[in-house]
């Protein structure tokens, strides 16, 4: 049994990178060579920039809890909104409230999304939509967004909703229906500035607070096993 972690300077500085990301970093150190050529300043701007774009697609590793009945954030960011409202009526899950946590990533957030728990996945829809600012309550219902429903090992229905942002234009998800999936298996990301929304199965209290940051495939906010209260939680 591992009982220390050997901790690398390449995990920070040089992490890997999503499939897409190389495109996008080529793309973006021609642009900054070009400025180099027009005017020097505007170079190193461009530099700058390749570099967020760099960070923008990292794909780091991530350490899961793996214990029976954790849910886990699919996404990287802080926690805008909890809220309890009925699952989305696209995925036929009923109207019975449950919460809502909602995870808001910025630019400088880790935009790889990974599966909340394993399971079963029972229904992916896509909805067109607008592109208002991510954090609002109505970017539920108006922004574009691709809504799955999955149900784990032991017949718990949970829902998430990759939502576009005011910047963010294109949302991916790798996953398809009657697919098996794993608790932090990467499922997709959406670019640039997103939110995504967890549906708790019924009866399940969040375990994170408004403002919390969190870790995609690593922050624990539920357990469905447990019979913990909704948290609550201050600034200090």
């Amino acid at each position: 049994m591992t009982t220390e972690f050997n901790v690398s300077w390449r995990r920070y500085l040089l992490p890997p990178l999503d499939r897409e990301g190389p495109k996008f970093v080529a793309i973006f150190a021609i642009a900054a060579l070009l400025l180099f050529w027009a005017w020097e300043p505007l170079g190193w701007v461009g530099v700058v920039l390749t570099v967020w774009c760099f960070y923008f697609f990292r794909d780091p590793d991530r350490y899961t809890p793996m214990r029976k009945g954790l849910v886990i954030t699919p996404a990287s960011g802080v926690v805008s909104l909890i809220k309890k409202v009925p699952p989305p009526r696209q995925l036929e899950m009923g109207e019975e409230e449950r919460w809502r946590v909602s995870v808001f990533m910025s630019v400088f957030d880790c935009h790889v999304n990974r599966m909340p728990v394993g399971g079963t996945i029972r229904k992916v829809v896509y909805i067109a939509g607008k592109f208002v600012n991510a954090s609002l309550d109505k970017a539920s219902e108006d922004n574009e967004r691709n809504m799955v429903f999955v149900t784990t090992d032991d017949g718990k229905d949970l829902a998430f909703v990759q939502i576009a942002g005011l910047v963010a234009r294109r949302i991916r998800c790798d996953i398809k229906e009657g697919q098996t999936t794993r608790t932090g298996e990467r499922m997709g990301m959406i670019r640039f500035g997103s939110r995504l929304d967890i549906y708790l199965p019924p009866g399940v209290e969040p375990m994170v607070a408004l403002g919390q940051t969190c870790v995609s495939g690593e922050t624990v906010i539920a357990d469905i096993e447990a019979d913990e209260l909704k948290r609550d939680a201050e600034a200090r």
